[in-house]
């Protein structure tokens, strides 16, 4: 975008993030965050679950990011790749937000049937980090279940961005309301490497 530099153009191999929704009204809220992100000059790749695309369409994110988005865990879009590892290992950051009670269990047990489970599958978190914001209602965000594998994945190297509470779309309040879009960038931001040279 005007003002901002692009990977082609500048010296420095740009910041990379991986943004994966999965499937909840709360998709509308990462927009914002993709397009933030996009202005700072990062090279932001979306990909969704089946049920994500249900809510927002791949084209609002591709038109907000300039980039190809990945819904299906059997497109290769910019490799002959099929588990997408390449694109995984050069991330510095992935974010999953919307991360649904049943996305937050798949990482927790280590199922890959999406394209954002099979991403994220193939982070290392010992070098890079995954954000995951969880959105969901509050009976269900406090479901034995839900706790169990929030306890797992912070144990196994995941970051947790918590809930807000407030007006879910169930019509109810209370805690589960996927964080405030500047909450989760700066989240993002502070896990973001600082400008290196590009490779090659």
């Amino acid at each position: 975008m005007t003002g901002h530099s692009t990977p082609s153009s500048s010296p420095h191999r740009p910041q990379r993030v991986i943004i994966g929704l999965s499937g909840g009204i709360a998709c509308y809220k990462v927009a914002h965050v993709v397009s933030a992100l996009a202005q700072d000059g990062v090279e932001v790749t979306v990909a969704m679950t089946d049920s994500a695309t249900r809510f927002i369409t791949p084209l609002t994110f591709q038109a907000l990011s300039g980039r190809p988005v990945y819904d299906s865990q059997w497109s290769h879009i910019e490799s002959q790749d099929p588990q997408h590892i390449s694109l995984a290992r050069a991330a510095d950051v992935m974010l999953i937000a919307p991360c649904t009670m049943d996305m937050l269990a798949k990482l927790a047990h280590g199922r890959t049937d999406d394209v954002v489970s099979l991403i994220a599958s193939a982070v290392d978190l010992q070098k890079q980090t995954i954000l995951l914001a969880p959105s969901m209602n509050e009976v269900m965000y406090n479901q034995p279940s839900t706790q169990r594998n929030l306890k797992q994945l912070r144990e196994d190297g995941f970051e947790v961005i918590a809930p807000g509470s407030g007006w879910q779309a169930c019509r109810t309040e209370g805690v589960g309301r996927l964080a405030e879009p500047d909450i989760i960038l700066n989240a993002v931001r502070q896990h973001l490497p600082t400008a290196q040279p590009e490779e090659g």
